[in-house]
């Protein structure tokens, strides 16, 4: 088992004659300078990826076996372009397909992955080893100490197989795309062919571009593009790859292969291990496999929605009413921001792992509406929901376009110097001495002890379940950034640590939006109110109740924003800090970048 410390914060520089005042970044080590940004941005790694393997072998000795290549976020079997396409060649040429997966927990700790995806990662991987053999095919991990040298590893494991071919889906990030870029680089010395396809999009990043042949900043006219080029070829978009087929059985006692069907799947990795009451709770609210994702999905379809599920519960516990008029999907565009019972799918976790497809969502939603063309509308609860996976389509593109927000830029960099109050406690500020733990307000945001109903809910919610209504995330998101002023690096950070479904391109955009430094972001004076959002997204009170048990007597009003006299009779905090106050601050530093 690899034991992986991981890296502590750098120490920051503050401005001493503010107290906990600073303009440095919370993870310098990880944001590039603006210079490095803009170059990466005009040269971006992703048709550098697509050259090299235009330019790979194109005919390659047939070899002994095909690989493909499974990453993080495509764990599954079913409508998976990559492995489909590495079965149908090891088909047509006779000879047996291996599945390789590659455990690398210093691309974990870079990613600020947390403990509860990488289970969730082995869970999955665990359940398709089981599946994968009944098809003959052996699923073989690899533990690489160092992520540098995991393109060397999966270019010996091949020449130690004989193989002469590797397919694998494309992973967007920056670090990613330079990896695999060397993974082509290697593989045409050794006379190996790589292919990578897209696999994680609907629509592919590239494709919807404007007029002009540029990317999309703005979601709205991206989200029009993107639906009619979808329902101009539907067949295309929307294809549902076939599945593996099987090797012949005496695979299995083949002399150079039948060892890999031994390969263990590690119950943890160290570094990310899980507490056993956490881990029983995670197996509990996200089971692994991709019948359990495809039921979640039908629930969401065919189900009317349940205050019993808000909580950290089983998402098939018994009990669900089927409804053709009013189930979770068609009044999606009504209750989708409503967090008091489970409006939304839940799926999320399972379209950032890849353990559904994004377009099995779409064609599902076609089928119960009984409907040949995508319904993207704004007016129509599965339109809506349409457009929640095109928001995913969309920040995967800025991502792949606009490359620096994978470096720790902000896509504005008229944002990058506003001042942000200090996250951490006095003590370990001076370069080089130890770093200090987190300060007050931070501390209290994370504990859900901000004296605030609704923020304070969701960041026990989060902590609990791993998972948050996006709203509820919305939510925090602003109150850290612009109440707390609070850098988001930091909370984008601390959510990827937390969250079971963390995505790069999703978190790092929800946060950028919020922080108003993103694409198409909520603009720096539109601050949220935490007090009017609450009675929007909780108008029962039962999402706050259920979180914050502190609360559970009070009503209406006043479970929404305590009055001082009710909080400390019932043992809660006031207010950490005063709304109308702190707005003001926001919008004095997002107004003039770079002064307190």
């Amino acid at each position: 088992m690899i034991s992986v410390k991981r890296p502590r914060s750098a120490s920051p520089l503050v401005n001493i004659h503010k107290k906990h005042r600073t303009n440095y970044n919370p993870v310098l080590n990880k944001v590039a300078t603006p210079e490095a940004a803009a170059a990466v941005d005009a040269d971006p790694p992703l048709p550098k990826l697509l050259k090299a393997i235009q330019n790979g072998i194109k005919t390659p000795d047939i070899g002994s076996s095909i690989i493909y290549w499974m990453r993080m976020a495509d764990l599954r079997i079913s409508d998976n372009r990559a492995l489909s396409q590495a079965s149908l060649q090891a088909q047509n040429q006779d000879i047996p397909l291996i599945v390789l997966f590659i455990l690398s927990p210093q691309d974990y700790v870079a990613h600020d992955r947390g403990a509860r995806r990488i289970d969730f990662t082995l869970r999955s991987l665990r359940n398709l080893k089981d599946t994968l053999s009944k098809f003959h095919i052996p699923l073989h991990t690899i533990c690489c100490t160092s992520r540098g040298s995991v393109p060397s590893r999966v270019l010996s494991f091949l020449s130690d197989l004989g193989c002469n071919n590797i397919y694998a889906n494309i992973e967007y990030e920056i670090d990613e795309l330079r990896r695999d870029i060397k993974v082509c680089d290697l593989a045409k010395q050794q006379g190996v062919k790589a292919t990578f396809v897209h696999n994680k999009c609907i629509v592919e990043p590239g494709v919807v571009v404007t007029k002009e042949g540029k990317h999309y900043a703005v979601y709205s006219p991206y989200q029009r593009n993107w639906l009619a080029v979808l329902n101009a070829d539907i067949q295309h978009y929307l294809e549902n790859c076939s599945g593996p087929h099987s090797n012949d059985p005496s695979l299995r006692t083949a002399d150079k292969f039948g060892n890999l069907f031994d390969t263990p799947i590690p119950d943890h990795i160290a570094g990310f291990e899980l507490e056993e009451s956490d881990r029983l709770q995670m197996e509990q609210v996200w089971p692994a496999g991709e019948e359990a994702a495809a039921k979640i999905l039908e629930r969401f379809l065919y189900t009317k929605a349940r205050a019993s599920q808000l909580g950290a519960v089983d998402p098939l516990a018994p009990g669900a009413i089927e409804s053709t008029k009013s189930n979770r999907v068609l009044n999606y565009d009504k209750e989708r921001d409503r967090a008091d019972r489970d409006t939304t799918s839940r799926l999320s976790l399972y379209l950032s792992a890849g353990v559904i497809s994004s377009r099995e969502c779409v064609r599902q939603t076609m089928r119960l509406l009984k409907i040949n063309k995508v319904e993207g509308g704004s007016t129509s609860g599965v339109g809506r929901w349409v457009q929640e996976l095109a928001w995913r389509d969309f920040y995967t593109n800025v991502l792949a376009a606009f490359p620096r927000v994978s470096m720790g830029r902000p896509f504005l960099e008229k944002y990058a110097g506003v001042v942000w109050e200090n996250h951490q406690a006095p003590g370990g500020t001076v370069q080089g001495s130890p770093p200090a733990g987190d300060g007050e307000m931070f501390q209290r945001w994370k504990e859900g002890t901000t004296g605030v109903p609704v923020v304070d809910a969701a960041m026990r919610c989060l902590k609990k379940m791993g998972w948050v209504h996006n709203r509820m995330r919305m939510i925090t998101a602003m109150f850290l950034t612009k109440d707390l002023m609070i850098d988001w690096h930091v909370g984008e950070r601390y959510f990827m640590e937390q969250l079971i479904d963390g995505d790069l391109a999703s978190n790092n955009g929800g946060w950028q939006w919020c922080a108003s430094t993103g694409v198409d972001p909520c603009p720096y004076f539109r601050i949220f109110n935490p007090y009017t959002q609450s009675l929007k997204v909780d108008p029962t009170g039962e999402f706050i109740r259920h979180w914050v048990p502190e609360l559970s007597k009070l009503r209406g009003s006043d479970l929404h924003n305590p009055p001082t006299a009710a909080a400390k009779k019932l043992g809660y905090p006031t207010p950490i800090v005063d709304h109308a106050t702190v707005r003001q601050r926001a919008l004095r530093r997002y107004k003039n970048p770079g002064e307190a």
